[in-house]
Protein backbone atom coordinates (compact mmCIF):
# COMPACT_ATOMS: atom_id res chain seq x y z
CA UNK A 1 0.00 0.00 0.00
CA UNK A 2 2.87 2.31 0.81
CA UNK A 3 4.38 1.67 -2.76
CA UNK A 4 0.46 2.17 -4.08
CA UNK A 5 0.81 5.90 -2.01
CA UNK A 6 3.98 7.28 -3.71
CA UNK A 7 2.98 5.70 -6.59
CA UNK A 8 -0.03 7.87 -6.73
CA UNK A 9 1.24 10.78 -5.43
CA UNK A 10 3.83 11.09 -8.52
CA UNK A 11 1.37 10.52 -11.27
CA UNK A 12 -1.03 12.54 -9.09
CA UNK A 13 2.03 15.47 -9.01
CA UNK A 14 2.28 15.06 -13.13
CA UNK A 15 -1.39 14.82 -14.30
CA UNK A 16 -2.42 17.84 -12.03
CA UNK A 17 0.11 20.44 -13.38
CA UNK A 18 -0.14 21.59 -16.64
CA UNK A 19 3.08 22.30 -17.49
CA UNK A 20 4.45 19.22 -16.58
CA UNK A 21 2.15 18.24 -19.25
CA UNK A 22 2.88 20.35 -22.13
CA UNK A 23 6.70 19.43 -21.66
CA UNK A 24 6.02 15.67 -22.15
CA UNK A 25 4.21 16.64 -25.40
CA UNK A 26 5.36 19.73 -26.48
CA UNK A 27 8.32 17.29 -28.50
CA UNK A 28 6.23 15.54 -30.61
CA UNK A 29 4.31 18.46 -31.55
CA UNK A 30 7.27 20.41 -32.42
CA UNK A 31 8.60 17.18 -34.66
CA UNK A 32 5.35 16.56 -36.36
CA UNK A 33 4.58 19.90 -37.14
CA UNK A 34 8.41 20.61 -38.15
CA UNK A 35 8.75 16.79 -40.46
CA UNK A 36 5.07 17.98 -42.13
CA UNK A 37 7.12 21.36 -43.33
CA UNK A 38 10.18 20.13 -44.12
CA UNK A 39 8.43 17.36 -45.84
CA UNK A 40 5.92 19.64 -48.14
CA UNK A 41 9.25 21.96 -48.77
CA UNK A 42 11.78 19.28 -50.15
CA UNK A 43 8.84 17.03 -51.77
CA UNK A 44 7.61 19.30 -54.00
CA UNK A 45 6.75 18.48 -57.57
CA UNK A 46 10.61 19.27 -59.49
CA UNK A 47 10.76 21.66 -62.32
CA UNK A 48 10.97 19.68 -65.42
CA UNK A 49 15.02 19.95 -66.90
CA UNK A 50 16.00 20.85 -70.25
CA UNK A 51 19.24 18.78 -70.80
CA UNK A 52 21.62 20.73 -73.18
CA UNK A 53 24.36 18.08 -73.93
CA UNK A 54 27.36 18.64 -76.39
CA UNK A 55 28.07 15.61 -78.85
CA UNK A 56 31.36 14.41 -79.72
CA UNK A 57 30.93 11.12 -81.63
CA UNK A 58 28.19 8.55 -82.37
CA UNK A 59 26.50 5.96 -80.05
CA UNK A 60 22.95 4.32 -80.68
CA UNK A 61 23.10 4.91 -76.71
CA UNK A 62 22.05 8.09 -77.01
CA UNK A 63 18.71 6.96 -78.01
CA UNK A 64 18.04 4.64 -74.67
CA UNK A 65 19.69 8.02 -72.76
CA UNK A 66 17.08 10.04 -74.43
CA UNK A 67 14.54 7.41 -73.86
CA UNK A 68 15.27 7.46 -70.38
CA UNK A 69 15.36 10.93 -69.65
CA UNK A 70 11.79 11.37 -71.74
CA UNK A 71 9.83 8.85 -69.42
CA UNK A 72 10.56 11.29 -66.66
CA UNK A 73 9.01 13.94 -68.30
CA UNK A 74 12.69 15.74 -69.50
CA UNK A 75 13.85 16.36 -72.54
CA UNK A 76 17.76 16.62 -74.51
CA UNK A 77 19.35 18.61 -76.94
CA UNK A 78 22.06 17.23 -78.37
CA UNK A 79 24.16 20.07 -80.07
CA UNK A 80 27.51 19.17 -81.69
CA UNK A 81 30.55 20.49 -80.67
CA UNK A 82 31.88 23.33 -83.09
CA UNK A 83 34.90 24.53 -80.58
CA UNK A 84 35.87 22.04 -77.56
CA UNK A 85 36.72 25.71 -75.28
CA UNK A 86 33.53 26.85 -76.19
CA UNK A 87 31.29 24.16 -74.92
CA UNK A 88 33.41 23.51 -72.14
CA UNK A 89 33.03 27.38 -71.42
CA UNK A 90 28.93 26.82 -71.65
CA UNK A 91 29.49 23.90 -69.00
CA UNK A 92 31.06 25.92 -66.77
CA UNK A 93 29.18 28.71 -66.81
CA UNK A 94 25.62 25.90 -66.43
CA UNK A 95 24.78 27.05 -69.68
CA UNK A 96 25.07 23.40 -70.97
CA UNK A 97 24.59 19.96 -68.73
CA UNK A 98 27.62 18.13 -70.26
CA UNK A 99 29.95 17.25 -72.84
CA UNK A 100 29.55 13.71 -74.01
CA UNK A 101 32.39 11.92 -76.12
CA UNK A 102 32.16 8.54 -77.80
CA UNK A 103 35.35 6.89 -78.95
CA UNK A 104 35.93 5.91 -82.81
CA UNK A 105 33.96 3.24 -83.59
CA UNK A 106 32.16 3.12 -80.31
CA UNK A 107 29.26 0.80 -81.46
CA UNK A 108 31.46 -1.87 -82.54
CA UNK A 109 31.20 -3.46 -79.52
CA UNK A 110 27.56 -4.46 -79.96
CA UNK A 111 28.33 -6.60 -82.97
CA UNK A 112 31.73 -7.69 -81.84
CA UNK A 113 31.62 -8.87 -78.48
CA UNK A 114 35.88 -9.36 -78.08
CA UNK A 115 36.51 -5.59 -78.71
CA UNK A 116 37.06 -3.76 -75.31
CA UNK A 117 38.06 -0.70 -76.27
CA UNK A 118 35.61 1.16 -76.67
CA UNK A 119 35.20 4.52 -74.35
CA UNK A 120 32.52 7.09 -73.47
CA UNK A 121 33.52 10.26 -71.66
CA UNK A 122 31.22 12.49 -69.97
CA UNK A 123 32.42 16.30 -68.43
CA UNK A 124 30.10 17.62 -66.34
CA UNK A 125 30.18 19.90 -63.18
CA UNK A 126 28.84 18.11 -60.32
CA UNK A 127 27.33 21.45 -58.48
CA UNK A 128 24.94 22.12 -60.92
CA UNK A 129 21.73 19.83 -60.57
CA UNK A 130 21.46 19.63 -64.55
CA UNK A 131 24.83 18.27 -64.94
CA UNK A 132 24.60 16.04 -62.30
CA UNK A 133 21.24 14.93 -63.16
CA UNK A 134 22.37 13.71 -66.78
CA UNK A 135 25.42 11.70 -65.86
CA UNK A 136 23.43 9.80 -63.25
CA UNK A 137 21.09 8.70 -65.81
CA UNK A 138 23.54 8.19 -68.36
CA UNK A 139 25.49 6.72 -65.84
CA UNK A 140 23.01 4.24 -65.06
CA UNK A 141 21.68 3.43 -68.58
CA UNK A 142 25.08 2.53 -69.77
CA UNK A 143 25.99 0.66 -66.91
CA UNK A 144 22.40 -1.05 -67.30
CA UNK A 145 23.62 -2.20 -71.06
CA UNK A 146 26.45 -4.02 -69.42
CA UNK A 147 28.66 -4.10 -72.68
CA UNK A 148 32.44 -4.41 -72.67
CA UNK A 149 33.06 -0.30 -72.86
CA UNK A 150 34.77 1.74 -70.17
CA UNK A 151 32.87 4.72 -68.79
CA UNK A 152 35.08 8.10 -67.65
CA UNK A 153 33.49 10.77 -65.86
CA UNK A 154 35.53 14.08 -65.63
CA UNK A 155 34.02 16.75 -63.19
CA UNK A 156 35.09 20.22 -63.69
CA UNK A 157 34.95 21.46 -60.11
CA UNK A 158 38.15 21.41 -58.55
CA UNK A 159 38.09 20.03 -54.88
CA UNK A 160 38.22 23.41 -53.44
CA UNK A 161 35.41 24.51 -55.10
CA UNK A 162 33.39 21.30 -53.98
CA UNK A 163 34.52 21.76 -50.48
CA UNK A 164 33.62 25.22 -50.33
CA UNK A 165 30.07 24.44 -51.61
CA UNK A 166 29.98 21.50 -48.67
CA UNK A 167 30.67 24.35 -46.43
CA UNK A 168 28.75 26.60 -47.57
CA UNK A 169 25.86 24.54 -46.83
CA UNK A 170 27.20 23.37 -43.21
CA UNK A 171 28.38 26.02 -41.61
CA UNK A 172 25.61 28.35 -41.15
CA UNK A 173 23.91 25.64 -39.44
CA UNK A 174 27.05 24.90 -36.92
CA UNK A 175 27.05 28.76 -36.18
CA UNK A 176 23.53 28.41 -35.34
CA UNK A 177 23.83 25.19 -33.04
CA UNK A 178 26.95 26.89 -31.62
CA UNK A 179 25.81 30.24 -30.87
CA UNK A 180 22.51 29.14 -29.11
CA UNK A 181 24.70 26.37 -27.49
CA UNK A 182 27.00 29.39 -26.34
CA UNK A 183 24.08 31.69 -24.88
CA UNK A 184 21.86 28.44 -23.37
CA UNK A 185 25.03 27.20 -21.35
CA UNK A 186 25.10 30.74 -19.69
CA UNK A 187 21.89 31.77 -19.55
CA UNK A 188 19.41 28.70 -19.00
CA UNK A 189 19.41 29.64 -14.83
CA UNK A 190 19.83 33.06 -15.25
CA UNK A 191 16.04 33.63 -13.58
CA UNK A 192 14.94 30.29 -12.64
CA UNK A 193 18.22 29.67 -10.54
CA UNK A 194 17.27 32.66 -8.50
CA UNK A 195 13.78 31.37 -8.43
CA UNK A 196 15.09 28.15 -6.35
CA UNK A 197 17.94 29.93 -4.43
CA UNK A 198 15.27 32.28 -3.12
CA UNK A 199 17.50 35.21 -4.20
CA UNK A 200 15.34 36.95 -6.90
CA UNK A 201 13.16 38.09 -4.39
CA UNK A 202 15.59 40.01 -2.71
CA UNK A 203 16.05 42.10 -6.20
CA UNK A 204 12.83 42.42 -6.86
CA UNK A 205 12.47 44.18 -3.70
CA UNK A 206 15.28 46.78 -4.69
CA UNK A 207 14.61 50.65 -5.90
CA UNK A 208 15.86 48.70 -9.32
CA UNK A 209 13.06 48.83 -12.10
CA UNK A 210 12.01 46.25 -13.96
CA UNK A 211 13.40 46.81 -17.00
CA UNK A 212 16.85 47.46 -15.87
CA UNK A 213 16.50 43.84 -13.67
CA UNK A 214 15.98 42.27 -17.47
CA UNK A 215 18.62 44.70 -19.22
CA UNK A 216 20.74 43.35 -15.86
CA UNK A 217 20.47 40.03 -17.07
CA UNK A 218 20.54 40.34 -20.47
CA UNK A 219 23.35 42.27 -21.73
CA UNK A 220 25.80 40.74 -19.32
CA UNK A 221 25.10 37.38 -20.56
CA UNK A 222 24.89 38.29 -24.05
CA UNK A 223 28.58 39.84 -24.06
CA UNK A 224 29.51 36.23 -22.28
CA UNK A 225 27.53 34.20 -24.91
CA UNK A 226 29.18 36.30 -27.56
CA UNK A 227 32.45 35.34 -26.51
CA UNK A 228 31.98 31.57 -26.42
CA UNK A 229 29.99 31.76 -29.75
CA UNK A 230 33.15 33.97 -31.45
CA UNK A 231 35.19 31.34 -30.29
CA UNK A 232 33.10 28.16 -31.35
CA UNK A 233 32.52 29.75 -34.81
CA UNK A 234 36.62 30.12 -35.45
CA UNK A 235 37.06 26.88 -33.79
CA UNK A 236 34.88 25.13 -36.85
CA UNK A 237 36.02 27.72 -39.84
CA UNK A 238 39.79 26.56 -38.75
CA UNK A 239 39.55 22.46 -38.00
CA UNK A 240 36.64 21.59 -40.37
CA UNK A 241 38.30 22.01 -43.76
CA UNK A 242 41.06 19.37 -42.08
CA UNK A 243 38.54 17.45 -40.91
CA UNK A 244 36.69 16.73 -43.90
CA UNK A 245 39.71 16.25 -45.77
CA UNK A 246 39.98 19.49 -48.33
CA UNK A 247 41.79 21.70 -48.78
CA UNK A 248 39.92 25.19 -48.68
CA UNK A 249 41.16 28.90 -48.08
CA UNK A 250 38.22 30.69 -46.02
CA UNK A 251 40.66 33.52 -45.29
CA UNK A 252 40.99 34.53 -48.60
CA UNK A 253 38.61 34.99 -51.33
CA UNK A 254 36.32 36.89 -49.50
CA UNK A 255 36.14 40.73 -49.39
CA UNK A 256 36.09 42.83 -45.98
CA UNK A 257 32.73 43.95 -46.14
CA UNK A 258 31.52 39.77 -46.24
CA UNK A 259 33.15 39.51 -42.51
CA UNK A 260 31.92 42.57 -41.45
CA UNK A 261 28.57 41.27 -42.22
CA UNK A 262 28.60 37.96 -41.19
CA UNK A 263 30.01 39.63 -37.87
CA UNK A 264 27.21 41.52 -37.48
CA UNK A 265 24.95 39.11 -37.86
CA UNK A 266 26.12 36.92 -35.15
CA UNK A 267 26.20 40.43 -32.97
CA UNK A 268 22.57 40.22 -33.49
CA UNK A 269 21.47 36.83 -32.89
CA UNK A 270 23.40 36.45 -29.88
CA UNK A 271 21.19 39.08 -27.62
CA UNK A 272 18.30 37.69 -29.10
CA UNK A 273 18.54 34.14 -28.21
CA UNK A 274 19.85 35.24 -24.67
CA UNK A 275 16.71 37.02 -24.27
CA UNK A 276 14.70 34.32 -25.82
CA UNK A 277 15.91 31.85 -23.39
CA UNK A 278 16.10 34.62 -20.48
CA UNK A 279 12.33 35.05 -21.06
CA UNK A 280 11.63 31.05 -21.17
CA UNK A 281 13.53 30.83 -17.73
CA UNK A 282 11.56 34.00 -15.94
CA UNK A 283 8.37 31.75 -17.10
CA UNK A 284 9.74 28.61 -15.55
CA UNK A 285 9.34 28.17 -12.06
CA UNK A 286 12.73 25.87 -11.80
CA UNK A 287 15.61 25.21 -13.69
CA UNK A 288 14.78 21.53 -15.01
CA UNK A 289 11.49 23.23 -16.21
CA UNK A 290 13.59 26.13 -18.37
CA UNK A 291 15.84 23.33 -19.45
CA UNK A 292 12.66 21.42 -20.78
CA UNK A 293 11.27 24.04 -22.57
CA UNK A 294 14.51 25.48 -23.83
CA UNK A 295 15.42 21.93 -24.98
CA UNK A 296 12.59 22.24 -27.32
CA UNK A 297 13.49 25.48 -28.75
CA UNK A 298 17.01 23.84 -29.80
CA UNK A 299 15.83 21.20 -31.51
CA UNK A 300 13.28 23.86 -33.37
CA UNK A 301 16.39 26.29 -34.15
CA UNK A 302 18.14 23.39 -35.25
CA UNK A 303 15.17 21.98 -37.70
CA UNK A 304 14.87 25.03 -39.42
CA UNK A 305 18.32 26.14 -39.45
CA UNK A 306 19.14 22.85 -41.19
CA UNK A 307 16.44 22.71 -43.51
CA UNK A 308 17.43 26.70 -44.49
CA UNK A 309 20.84 25.73 -45.60
CA UNK A 310 19.57 22.93 -47.63
CA UNK A 311 16.40 24.93 -49.64
CA UNK A 312 17.20 26.44 -52.73
CA UNK A 313 15.52 30.14 -53.60
CA UNK A 314 14.67 31.48 -50.18
CA UNK A 315 13.03 34.97 -51.09
CA UNK A 316 13.37 38.05 -49.38
CA UNK A 317 10.46 37.64 -46.67
CA UNK A 318 13.01 35.28 -44.77
CA UNK A 319 14.11 39.15 -43.33
CA UNK A 320 11.64 38.18 -40.95
CA UNK A 321 12.39 34.65 -39.47
CA UNK A 322 15.62 35.53 -37.10
CA UNK A 323 16.96 31.97 -37.07
CA UNK A 324 16.10 32.01 -41.11
CA UNK A 325 17.78 35.38 -41.76
CA UNK A 326 21.09 34.31 -40.01
CA UNK A 327 21.38 30.65 -41.76
CA UNK A 328 20.26 32.06 -45.26
CA UNK A 329 22.37 35.01 -45.60
CA UNK A 330 25.61 33.33 -43.60
CA UNK A 331 25.27 31.20 -46.39
CA UNK A 332 25.13 34.03 -49.64
CA UNK A 333 28.16 35.34 -47.53
CA UNK A 334 30.36 32.52 -47.56
CA UNK A 335 29.08 32.17 -51.33
CA UNK A 336 30.73 35.28 -52.08
CA UNK A 337 27.82 37.02 -52.56
CA UNK A 338 27.20 40.25 -50.83
CA UNK A 339 23.39 40.97 -49.59
CA UNK A 340 24.36 44.37 -47.84
CA UNK A 341 20.48 45.63 -47.51
CA UNK A 342 19.23 42.42 -46.53
CA UNK A 343 22.11 41.23 -44.54
CA UNK A 344 21.15 45.18 -42.36
CA UNK A 345 17.64 44.79 -42.34
CA UNK A 346 18.25 40.93 -40.49
CA UNK A 347 20.20 43.10 -38.08
CA UNK A 348 18.07 45.54 -37.18
CA UNK A 349 15.08 43.13 -36.99
CA UNK A 350 16.67 41.04 -34.99
CA UNK A 351 17.74 43.95 -32.62
CA UNK A 352 13.77 44.65 -32.56
CA UNK A 353 12.63 40.95 -31.53
CA UNK A 354 15.41 41.60 -28.70
CA UNK A 355 13.57 44.62 -27.64
CA UNK A 356 10.42 43.08 -27.61
CA UNK A 357 11.64 40.11 -25.68
CA UNK A 358 13.21 42.45 -23.16
CA UNK A 359 9.76 44.21 -22.84
CA UNK A 360 7.89 40.61 -22.38
CA UNK A 361 10.55 40.09 -19.68
CA UNK A 362 9.90 43.13 -17.92
CA UNK A 363 6.24 42.45 -17.69
CA UNK A 364 7.03 38.89 -16.53
CA UNK A 365 9.24 40.41 -13.49
CA UNK A 366 6.36 42.72 -12.94
CA UNK A 367 3.65 40.18 -12.35
CA UNK A 368 3.71 38.31 -8.81
CA UNK A 369 2.18 35.19 -10.32
CA UNK A 370 4.88 34.86 -12.63
CA UNK A 371 7.72 35.38 -10.11
CA UNK A 372 5.75 33.96 -6.74
CA UNK A 373 3.18 31.48 -8.49
CA UNK A 374 0.42 33.91 -6.22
Amino acid sequence: MKLWSLMRKEFHRFFHDPRLIVTMLLPGIVIFLLYTFVGEAVHTEPEKQNYKVFLQGESVTTAYIQAAIEANGDTVEWLPVENEADAGAAVEAGEAAAIMTFSTHFDDVFTDLTKTDGTVSILYDPLNEAGSSFYAISNAVLQKIGMKFSIQAVSIASEEHIGREVMQQILPFIIVCFVFSACMSVTLESVAGEKERGTLSTILVTSAKRSQIALGKIVPLACISMLGALSSFLGVVFSMPKLMGISVNFLGGYQVGSYFLLLLLIISFVPLIVALISTISTAARSVKEASAYTSVLMILVMVISLVAAFLPAIGDWVIAIPVLNAVVFTQELLAGALPVWQSLVSVGVNLLYTAALVFVMTKMLSSEKIMFGK
